[in-house]
C-alpha cells in the first residue's frame, strides 16, 4: 500500500514537472509588465526601460513599463510581491527598495527575500557627489569646510526617504563631521531640477543622473578608486570619506512562487538583452558593465546587500520616521 502511495506521488510529481515546463515553452501568450518603482526620468527609470525594450525580442511579447512611485520603491515593489506568481508581472528591484529600506523602517510591507522571485542583475552604478556648475564650492573640501562652519545651513536633495542618496547623505555627514540637512524629493530628476535652480545646495545620486549634466559639477563618485568613465572626479576613498563607497543597482524579480522554468526563461531573455551590443554600449556609458548573473547569484547578492546596509544603518545610527 505504501508503495502505491509513493508511486502516485512520483507521478504526480512529474506530471506537474511536465506540465510546468509545457507551461514555461508557450509562456509568455500577453505582454509582460514591469513595474519601475520611482519616476520617469531618473537612473532606475532609464535602466528598466532599456532592459524592457531588448527583453521583448527574447521573449516575443511587448515589455510594458508602469511607473508606480513611493515610499522608496516599496509602493511598486509591494505591489509586484503581491500578484500572481505567473511571470506577467515584474518589478525594478534595487538597493533602496531591497536592501536599504529594509535597514531603515521599522516596518516593510514585504520580506525583500521571501517575497520575491529575483531574476538578475541589470547593472551597478556608483553615486556621484554633485553641486550646480555654478556652485561657490570647487571642492567637496571646501563644500564640507562651509558644511562645519555653518552647521544645518546647507541643503542636500535626496531620491527620497529611505533611498539610497539619503543614507549615503547620512553617512556623509557622520563620517565628515558635518550637519547637512536631508531635503527628500520624490525621485531624482526634481531633486536634479532643484539643484540646477539654486534650491538646493548639493545632492547625492547615481551618477548616470549627475555625472553627464551640464548644468552640474562632480565633485566625488562613491567608488574604492576613480572611474573610467570620469577619470578628473576623486573617488570618495582617496578622499578619506571609504564609509561611502557604495554601488546602486538595479534588477529584475517578481513575486515568490514563479514556476523556475518561467523564471529562467525571464532570466535568459535578460542576459540576451544586456549582452546586445546597444545595450552593453549604453551600460559602459552610464559606467556599469555588461553581466551574466544567473538567479542564484542575484539573490546571493541582494542577500549580501541587505546584511551590510543593515551593519551600516545599525552602526550610524541611521532612522526614518
Amino acid at each position: 500500500m505504501r508503495i502505491h502511495r509513493v508511486l502516485a506521488v512520483a507521478v504526480l510529481a512529474l506530471a506537474a514537472a511536465a506540465s510546468m515546463s509545457t507551461q514555461a515553452q508557450t509562456w509568455p501568450t500577453r505582454p509582460v509588465k514591469l513595474i519601475v518603482p520611482f519616476p520617469p526620468g531618473g537612473t532606475g527609470d532609464l535602466l528598466g526601460r532599456l532592459a524592457a525594450k531588448e527583453m521583448e525580442s527574447a521573449l516575443g511579447q511587448a515589455v510594458v513599463v508602469e511607473n508606480r512611485v513611493g515610499a522608496g520603491g516599496a509602493i511598486g515593489s509591494e505591489a509586484a510581491a503581491k500578484s500572481a506568481p505567473d511571470g506577467y508581472t515584474l518589478v525594478l528591484s534595487n538597493v533602496a527598495s531591497h536592501a536599504i529600506g529594509p535597514a531603515v523602517y521599522a516596518k516593510m510591507p514585504y520580506d525583500a527575500l521571501k517575497d520575491f522571485t529575483h531574476i538578475g542583475l541589470i547593472a551597478a552604478v556608483p553615486s556621484g557627489i554633485a553641486v550646480a556648475a555654478n556652485s561657490p564650492f570647487p571642492t567637496l573640501a571646501a563644500l564640507l569646510d562651509k558644511a562645519r562652519s555653518a552647521p544645518g545651513a546647507l541643503r542636500f536633495g535626496s531620491n527620497g526617504n529611505g533611498t539610497s542618496s539619503h543614507v549615503k547623505l547620512a553617512i556623509l555627514n557622520r563620517a565628515a563631521k558635518v550637519d547637512i540637512t536631508h531635503v527628500p524629493y520624490k525621485g531624482s530628476a526634481p531633486a536634479t531640477a532643484d539643484l540646477v535652480g539654486g534650491h538646493i545646495d548639493g545632492l547625492i545620486a547615481a551618477v548616470p543622473d549627475v555625472g553627464r549634466n551640464q548644468s552640474l559639477r562632480l565633485l566625488a563618485i562613491t567608488t574604492d578608486s576613480r572611474a573610467a568613465r570620469w577619470p578628473d572626479v576623486p573617488s570618495v576613498r582617496e578622499l578619506g570619506l571609504a564609509p561611502l563607497v557604495a554601488s546602486n543597482w538595479f534588477g529584475i524579480s517578481g513575486p515568490a512562487g514563479i514556476p523556475g522554468p518561467i523564471a529562467d526563461r525571464l532570466n535568459a531573455a535578460l542576459l540576451a538583452a544586456l549582452n546586445t551590443p546597444q545595450l552593453a554600449e549604453r551600460l559602459r556609458d552610464l559606467g556599469a558593465e555588461p553581466n551574466r548573473m544567473s538567479r542564484a547569484d542575484y539573490t546571493a547578492m541582494l542577500a549580501a546587500d541587505i546584511a551590510r546596509w543593515a551593519d551600516v544603518v545599525r552602526s550610524a545610527n541611521i532612522k526614518v520616521d
